[in-house]
């Protein structure tokens, strides 16, 4: 009997050792395992981590070559925009040039172009070059030089022989003959104006101004001649009245 219940527990006290023994290798396994995972998870950590580290160094690579990228535009529309402002001042300048040219052209056309005078009540149009010449021959006139007066009148009625300075112009052609002592031709050209134009304002001026070339070449009759034509023809004239005194005088 007492060999039996040893027995029994020799076999208890094996049966013990052998499951303990068990435990232990199922508890190394799973340690196993979990370090096998852990190394795998650490390793694909790592292969991540590798991934992901050149990931961000091409997207640094992309963000700087954009940068870049950008700074160049950025360069170069500042570039555009520099010669877009000097086109835009080279036009401004080209159409200033151009208006200045415009107006310049303008103003040597109205020089070309016939202008409107009034002289001694009568309008009409006139070239400047007519009114150049005109008024230069009529300064030489007041200067007192009436041989130059009467050449460049005389010069005057030849080159512009429609003129509407015309009838004014003989009358002044004929006062710088009479200046000069040229009696004849003043005479002739008082004429010459009358027949031209016996309504011109200056016309009764032109009979009274006959009439003392009369008297200076002697010719008294024919001065009263003209004294009464004077006053028959422009009788509420000034002229008239001075032709009055005048014709007092020759009797």
């Amino acid at each position: 009997m007492r060999r039996t219940l040893i027995a029994a527990a020799l076999a208890a006290l094996a049966f013990s050792a052998n499951a303990a023994l068990f435990e232990d290798e199922d508890a190394r396994r799973a340690i196993l395992d979990l370090r096998a995972k852990q190394e795998a998870s650490d390793k694909q950590a790592k292969e991540s981590q590798a991934a992901l580290s050149a990931t961000i160094g091409q997207l640094r690579s992309s963000l700087l070559d954009l940068s870049n990228q950008i700074s160049g535009l950025n360069g170069e529309i500042a570039r555009l925009r520099g010669q877009q402002e000097q086109l835009q001042r080279d036009v401004a300048e080209l159409q200033r040039q151009q208006k200045d040219m415009a107006q310049g052209v303008d103003e040597r056309m109205r020089k070309l172009e016939p202008q409107k005078v009034n002289v001694d009540g009568k309008e009409f149009l006139a070239d400047p070059e007519e009114t150049r010449q005109y008024d230069a021959a009529i300064k030489v006139l007041r200067s007192g030089d009436f041989a130059g007066a009467a050449n460049a009148l005389g010069a005057f009625v030849r080159t512009f022989p429609s003129s509407g300075y015309g009838d004014s112009a003989r009358f002044w052609l004929a006062n710088a003959q009479y200046g000069k002592r040229d009696y004849k031709e003043a005479i002739a050209g008082f004429r010459s104006f009358l027949q031209a134009a016996p309504t011109h304002p200056k016309a009764p001026e032109a009979l009274l101004a006959m009439a003392n070339t009369q008297v200076e070449m002697k010719d008294s009759k024919a001065a009263r001649a003209t004294l009464n034509e004077l006053l028959k023809n422009y009788p509420q004239s000034e002229a008239a009245v001075a032709a009055k005194d005048r014709l007092a005088s020759l009797r």
